[in-house]
């Protein structure tokens, strides 16, 4: 994983550092600690100026720094994991690849073909010398972060980045859309003075019909976002890149009915692991279930097993448990999602290697606390959890013992989550890390720096789970050492996050108003509507902020095999949004889990993480999701 950088600058009066100041190369540099450098490529005879600036996260393969350039001039920023696709061997770093293969491109088809051809999260941005061109883009579901802006004066600079800060003068930043790649021809630019982008955009098949409605379609949403005096026109070639992945499967059985005739989501139902065994009596059903665990454990596999190990470099002799550390964390709630990645992750990391489960809670309000100290909630009580204040001593944080006011929701279920995965594999090294935020600290870190990493988005929601995010992934909490709670800091350069699993398999909330409203038919255009704005809502925001602390983000539900093979099922094969909380939703996913041994964890409903760690109820309960955040929006006024 990287921190790139692109400052382009197409007329003499503007010096490039007017563009790219100290608190951008800050940021960029905390994603990429371990390599930093820039390079400045200047065509005095065309009047353009460009600045490169790249930061590594070592990964793969041999240390790479960035940027790279070539005999022939070219130059390549790459944030990226080439998963599959491309091949890339165990020494190889997957950069080098991907700039060898862009070198070798001959055509703006070529290059098309080649992006097309990947699997895996990327961001890139390519400086092609001889024909004076710059390349740009994000992956199909974006899942690491660009981000572009345009200066005040038409046509003279602008620049790219993974992340940006939040500034009064500074015109404003906008993530560029993860709808294709993106070209700019700077040999006209400069001629003209003005800027101009060409785009080629992702479609399911590029020998499709009706391609001028698609790329009218595409051309209006990108347009919309951007300067009114920077046109955005389609190639005149009608060239396009080929999706990864296949179309949703629409298809509604008889069977599977339509809107609900009554609103059964409303009874309380006792829900049991027992329930999910009689769908698993099903022959057709346990099939699918054992396909999609094959799909998702290979998707884990890659994700693990994609990463350099300290020991290999040496004598590949294992060293002692004593001494060995985590690569690989999972942000863990103790939830299906984060459940399934982790007893799929102890399948494929090295057996003696420490995984961390990052456990992010925040101080609950002493009322709350004090209101919660004696009543289990409906799935407490079902579940067989603990209260929230059972087991728990009340004894000073400096001791390092466990204490009640951060015993949230998150925090029960992730001790119960943890006992299971002991279950299944008891010799493994489960590092259950107690993340505990109190409210000044997160004031603190918030105006410091969540701000910039969620910025440019700015909603209620943003906020909530930005800052949430934040705290887990960066890897600091207690962990227990023979009964006792001490500091703990995760090693872990990877995470595992279950990002897309409810997008997939209707685990929200609004999923059931959709059907109870709706039926299939509408629950499927909000699925297929869920996956199209996953870029722009969750992914570009993860990436920067768990990238803020130098550790990778990946996305196992969001593999390209494992999103083609839910998009073939019909939507009654994957979610029954007639079933209770706790079954219904995300039901092939539980059914899953029942078969990898999990138990009370494969039926405990859905909770936001803003909710799960009680983050939403610390600073304000009167706010809707949608709302601007006023909290994110002061620091721009302070500035």
């Amino acid at each position: 994983m990287c921190g790139i950088c692109c400052v382009v600058t197409l007329c003499s009066q503007h010096a490039i550092y007017d563009f790219f100041n100290k608190d951008i190369l800050c940021h960029l540099q905390r994603r990429g600690p371990d390599s930093s450098q820039q390079l400045v490529k200047t065509v005095s005879d065309l009047s353009y100026e460009c600045l490169f600036s790249g930061h590594v996260l070592h990964l793969r393969g041999l240390m790479t720094p960035q940027p790279l350039e070539d005999a022939n001039n070219n130059v390549f920023l790459w944030n990226g994991e080439i998963f599959n696709g491309v091949h890339v061997a165990d020494v190889e770093n997957d950069t080098e690849v991907m700039f060898h293969h862009l070198a070798l491109c001959s055509s703006e088809a070529d290059i098309l073909s080649l992006f097309s051809s990947l699997q895996g999260p990327w961001s890139f941005i390519y400086y092609q010398a001889s024909h004076h061109s710059l390349w740009f883009g994000r992956d199909y579901f974006g899942r690491r972060s660009l981000l572009w802006q345009f200066s005040k004066e038409p046509g003279s600079a602008f620049c790219l980045s993974s992340v940006s800060v939040q500034s009064e003068s500074a015109h404003q930043w906008q993530e560029v859309p993860a709808a294709g790649l993106f070209k700019i021809d700077l040999k006209a630019c400069a001629t003209t003075k003005s800027l101009s982008l060409r785009l080629f955009p992702w479609k399911y098949s590029c020998t499709e019909k009706a391609a001028e409605a698609i790329f009218s379609n595409v051309l209006d949403q990108v347009s919309k976002d951007l300067p009114k005096d920077i046109p955005l026109v389609i190639n005149a070639s009608e060239l396009c890149l080929t999706a990864p992945v296949i179309p949703l499967n629409k298809t509604i059985s008889e069977a599977s009915g339509g809107c609900p005739s009554t609103n059964v989501t409303n009874t309380i139902h006792m829900v049991s692991v027992e329930t999910l065994q009689g769908f698993l009596a099903e022959e057709h059903r346990k099939k699918l279930v054992h396909q999609f665990i094959g799909v998702l454990s290979e998707a884990v596999k890659r994700r693990v097993l994609s990463l350099f190990r300290d020991e290999d470099e040496k004598s590949r002799e294992i060293p002692s448990l004593s001494k060995r550390k985590a690569h690989i964390a999972v942000l863990f709630s103790g939830g299906i999602d984060s459940m399934v990645i982790a007893a799929l992750a102890d399948k494929h990391v090295p057996l003696g290697e420490p995984i961390d489960l990052l456990n992010v809670a925040f101080m609950v309000k002493e009322h709350a606390k004090q209101k919660g100290t004696t009543k289990k909630t409906t799935w407490e009580a079902q579940l067989g959890l603990p209260c929230p204040q059972e087991n728990c001593k009340d004894l000073d944080a400096a001791t390092g013992a466990r204490l009640s006011c951060f015993d949230v929701p998150d925090r029960i279920t992730g001790r119960a989550g943890l006992k299971e995965l002991e279950v299944i594999n008891p010799s493994r090294t489960w590092n259950f890390v107690e993340i505990n935020v109190t409210l000044e600290e997160l004031k603190k870190k918030r105006q410091q720096c969540i701000s910039h990493l969620i910025y440019p988005l700015d909603t209620v929601l943003d906020d909530s789970i930005g800052c949430a995010i934040w705290f887990a992934s960066r890897g600091e909490g207690l962990i227990s050492n023979q009964g006792e709670l001490k500091p703990y800091k995760s090693p872990a350069k990877v995470v595992l996050t279950g990002t897309g699993a409810d997008e997939q398999l209707a685990g929200y909330s609004r999923h059931r108003v959709c059907f109870n409203k709706r039926g299939l038919e509408g629950l499927n255009k909000e699925l297929e509507m869920e996956l199209d704005r996953i870029a722009s809502r969750n992914l570009g925001r993860d990436d920067r902020i768990i990238g803020d602390h130098g550790r990778e983000a990946r996305f196992p539900f969001l593999d390209e095999e494992v999103v083609s093979f839910l998009n073939s099922l019909p939507i009654s094969e994957k979610a029954d949004l007639t079933l209770p909380r706790g079954v219904g939703e995300k039901l092939i996913l539980r059914l899953a889990a029942k078969e990898l041994g999990l138990t009370a964890s494969a039926v405990l409903p859905k909770r936001a993480v803003q909710f799960g760690s009680r983050i939403a109820k610390l600073e304000s309960t009167n706010e809707k999701a949608s709302d601007t955040c006023s909290r994110l929006r002061l620091l721009a006024v302070d500035e």
